[in-house]
């Protein structure tokens, strides 16, 4: 069951079918038997994902952190960037939110392609002298991509975007005029 359905708007919905599944990032090569993944392995992943995010909250340690290697046993590569999305709904616009800590304004780029807004950029290592000798590299770095359909109220042409303390906020006006083909459908009595 796909439980992006019972949501009024899949805002994710090109960006499924870009990932097939499980994140790949542009600078690596995945064969093509592993990106055909089930819908249940999907499910999996993302209640992985769920449950890791959870335990994050709480500073404690989570399934990938301690076994690293599995994920990237299964070619999903856990150390992919993939920001963290809020969006959040108001009468008169949308209000998206991307978490890109460590990632300069100068590295993200917006674009818009039709009715989709896609978010890129790149989180870069800040040094890489011969002088360091690292025990432990927890920090990930590398390209991102976030693809959102948006919703057919959105006002494209009037998009703005701020960046600020590693939060990228798109705002994005709502047009009154356009009526949502959601409603409700009175029950008659028998």
């Amino acid at each position: 069951m796909n439980l992006q359905k019972l949501s009024p708007w899949n805002w994710f919905k090109s960006e499924a079918r870009e990932n097939t599944g499980s994140p790949v990032p542009v600078t690596h090569a995945v064969e093509p038997s592993r990106t055909a993944v089930s819908p249940l392995w999907q499910m999996h992943r993302e209640l992985d994902r769920w449950m890791d995010d959870t335990l994050r909250q709480f500073g404690m340690p989570t399934f990938g952190d301690r076994f690293p290697s599995l994920d990237d046993r299964f070619g999903t590569m856990s150390s992919f960037l993939r920001p963290s999305v809020d969006i959040a709904e108001r009468d008169n616009e949308y209000r998206i939110s991307v978490e890109v800590p460590g990632v300069e304004e100068k590295d993200i780029k917006l674009s818009l392609d039709d009715h989709r807004l896609m978010i890129e950029g790149e989180k870069r290592q800040e040094s890489d002298t011969k002088e360091d000798r690292y025990q432990r590299i927890e920090r990930v770095y590398g390209s991102f991509r976030r693809v959102l359909d948006l919703p057919e109220d959105a006002k494209v042409e009037d998009i703005k975007a701020t960046f600020g303390n590693g939060v990228l906020t798109v705002t994005l006006p709502r047009d009154t005029t356009i009526q949502p083909r959601r409603r409700e459908i009175p029950i008659q009595p028998q």
